[in-house]
This record gives C-alpha cells, sequence and structure tokens, in this order.
C-alpha cells in the first residue's frame, strides 16, 4: 500500500460549450486491389522514456491524515484477490492520503489519456494560444480507427465543427477522431508531456497518438486506408498469431501510455481544486466529465443514490483469453460535498466483464462506506 502528498496553484478564464449528437459510420468498402496482400507485422518500436519517478518503496504518513484500516484492506484484498493484473488508488481530496494497490505501477491508458489532451487544450485557451470557438475541419486523411462517430459527417469536402464540440464528443463518447483533433490543435504529444510536466505530474505517459498506438500494439504499421470501415480488423485478422501476441506481449511489458494510478488520482485532485487549470477550466472539464456516457457499469455502476461520479473510462485491444487496459479514473462526491479521487486500471485479465465491473463496483462501495463511517 502507498501513501501520497500533492498540492498546486491556479489560473484564469473560458468560453462557453454546445453539446451535440453523434451518428455511427457506414462501413465503407476498401479501394479495389489488382492481387491479395499479405500483411507484414511491424517492426517498428517506439523509444520508450524512462518513468519520470520510479516506484518508491511505501512510506509511513502522519497517521491523522492516514485513510481509515477498513479501507486500506478492502483496496489490498480486492487487488489481491483480482485474476488479472490491477492497479488501484483512492485519494480523498484535500487531505494527505492515498489509498492504493500496485499504485506506483505503469498501466495501459488507453482513452483515459484523452483526459490530458483536453487539459492541454484548456491549458492553452488559459494562456490565450487557442480557442475553443475556434473550429477546424476535419477531412477522410484525419480519420483514425476503433470508436470514431464523428467519422459520419466525414463527406469528400470534409467536416467543419468548433473544439468545443470536439472536445465533447473526445470526453463524453470518448470518440478518436475528434480527440486526435484536440491532439493536433495543441501541438501533438510532445506539448502533452511538457503540460504535464509543467504542472508537476509524474508517472503518466503519453503515446504517440491512437493511430500509432493501436496499429503497433497490435503489430502493425498504420496505413490511413484502415481507419475505413473494417479495414483495420481485416488486415490484424491477417497477421501470424505469434506476431500478434508478441507485439501485445510488449505493448504490456512497457506501455508507451503507461500511468500509475496514485499520479493519476493526485492529478485529478489537483483538477478538482484547481491547481491544473483556470477555475473556469476546471468548471467546464469536470461539468464535461459527469456528462460521460461511457462505461455505466464500472465504478458508476457501485456509487451509492446521493453521490455524484465524473470520470473517463479506457478499453484496449483483446486477443482472447486476455482482455487489455480496461479502465476508469473519475471523482466520486458525497452528498456532504468530500471528494475522492478514484482509478481502477486493469492492465491484463481473463475474466469476464461482469467480474471486472464488479471489482470497480467494489471500489466505489468501499470508499462510500469508509466515509459514512468518518
Amino acid at each position: 500500500m502507498t501513501a501520497k502528498t500533492n498540492r498546486g496553484g491556479a489560473a484564469r478564464l473560458i468560453l462557453a460549450m454546445t453539446a451535440l449528437s453523434a451518428c455511427v459510420s457506414a462501413p465503407q468498402p476498401p479501394p479495389a486491389r489488382a492481387a491479395p496482400q499479405t500483411v507484414q507485422p511491424t517492426t517498428n518500436t517506439w523509444p520508450i522514456r524512462p518513468v519520470a519517478n520510479p516506484p518508491q518503496p511505501y512510506r509511513d504518513i502522519d497517521q491523522r491524515e492516514a485513510p481509515s484500516p477498513a479501507l486500506v484492506s478492502v483496496v489490498r484484498n480486492l487487488g489481491q484477490s483480482f485474476n488479472g493484473r490491477v492497479g488501484i488508488a483512492v485519494r480523498r481530496i484535500g487531505a494527505d492520503w492515498t489509498v492504493a494497490w500496485n499504485g506506483n505501477a505503469l498501466f495501459p491508458q488507453q482513452s483515459v489519456s484523452k483526459l490530458w489532451v483536453s487539459m492541454s487544450f484548456l491549458d492553452a485557451v488559459d494562456r490565450g494560444k487557442l480557442r475553443l470557438a475556434d473550429t477546424t475541419t476535419i477531412t477522410r486523411n484525419d480519420l483514425t480507427l476503433f470508436h470514431q462517430p464523428t467519422a459520419a459527417m466525414v463527406g469528400s469536402s470534409g467536416w467543419t465543427t468548433s473544439y468545443a464540440d470536439l472536445m465533447r464528443r473526445a470526453m463524453t463518447q470518448s470518440d478518436n477522431t475528434a480527440n486526435d483533433a484536440l491532439l493536433r490543435a495543441v501541438g501533438g504529444p510532445e506539448a502533452v508531456r511538457s503540460y504535464l510536466a509543467r504542472r508537476m505530474i509524474k508517472d503518466i505517459r503519453f503515446g504517440p497518438g491512437e493511430r500509432l498506438l493501436q496499429s503497433a500494439t497490435a503489430g502493425l504499421d498504420w496505413r490511413q486506408d484502415y481507419s475505413i470501415g473494417r479495414n483495420f480488423y481485416a488486415a490484424r485478422a491477417k497477421l501470424p498469431m505469434a506476431a500478434r501476441v508478441k507485439a501485445l506481449d510488449n505493448y504490456l511489458a512497457n506501455p508507451p501510455d503507461g500511468a500509475a494510478p496514485a499520479s493519476i488520482v493526485a492529478a485529478l485532485a489537483k483538477l478538482k481544486e484547481g491547481d491544473m487549470l483556470s477555475s473556469a477550466s476546471s468548471r467546464l472539464l469536470l461539468n464535461i466529465m459527469e456528462e460521460a456516457k461511457t462505461g455505466p457499469q464500472r465504478i458508476k455502476g457501485g456509487v451509492p443514490a446521493g453521490w455524484s461520479y465524473l470520470h473517463k473510462t479506457g478499453t484496449g485491444q483483446d486477443l482472447a483469453p486476455r482482455s487489455t487496459g480496461f479502465n476508469d479514473i473519475g471523482i466520486m462526491t458525497a452528498p456532504d460535498g468530500t471528494s475522492y479521487a478514484v482509478a481502477v486500471m486493469i492492465g491484463s485479465t481473463t475474466v469476464s466483464i461482469p467480474e471486472r465491473w464488479a471489482l470497480m463496483q467494489a471500489v466505489a462501495k468501499a470508499i462510500a462506506a469508509n466515509h459514512e463511517k468518518r
């Protein structure tokens, strides 16, 4: 189990946003080819920088700020008994303690990382570099893969919308193409890494972007036609199983988008306290997270009546019997206003989705039970 501390400072102002609904794109046929091609496994490897702060040994904390022994015990038991590699972290916002299981280990984030993109964009707004009301045009060359409802709007001449709309789509629907547009606007992956470093957030990596991350994880080199219909799935299925297993093993062993659960809850606490963005930007992002439509049976499924929960989920690729990157991170708030940052990150497991839900819901229930006993 681990215990940590964090503090911070704050900044300025922002524009209002509009909500739009999305629909799912119709699959488009791949371009005709003269002869079938054999898909070759990728030889791509991504340079992985050393972890900013390697995992630290357990440190005693001031017992006046200690969590309840019951919460410590439940989190430990949940982590130990789960059939898979899992990281759990709970931080009471405004206090100086974090309860964690594998809290300093790095776990694949998958779409959890969209949170850092939106934070980076809003930080640029706070600094006067970008505006949410500005528009951008998404073309077919900008499409990504997996979940991208915006693809349905992109015709031959593209689709123009505001960054405000794209942020809402990225955070509430986990739209990969919307998120990629925000990422380009802020300056790419290095800009996100720079933002996290400036805010003193350690042990949260940011990968090379959705297309490169997912294709390398599958064992493929990215091609833009993979963004159309089910072309990516078809190409992935043609790979030798040994190549797919090796690529997934490499990703899990050293995820370029890896993050420590304890670092994630520290960042969430700083966001809630206004130490990551201006007060206006903080409120805006938290409000958007409360509208999230993904993962209703993850942590949210265990949040008691009267409590609120805002969050961001992440889901990685499956290669039977393994599922990877099954995550939920967010902030639970009790009726009395006390808030807890929570992260449950399942790096790899073979258990069913309902069993994963049960673990996440048990963490939420333990937080509520601990709060009621204080």
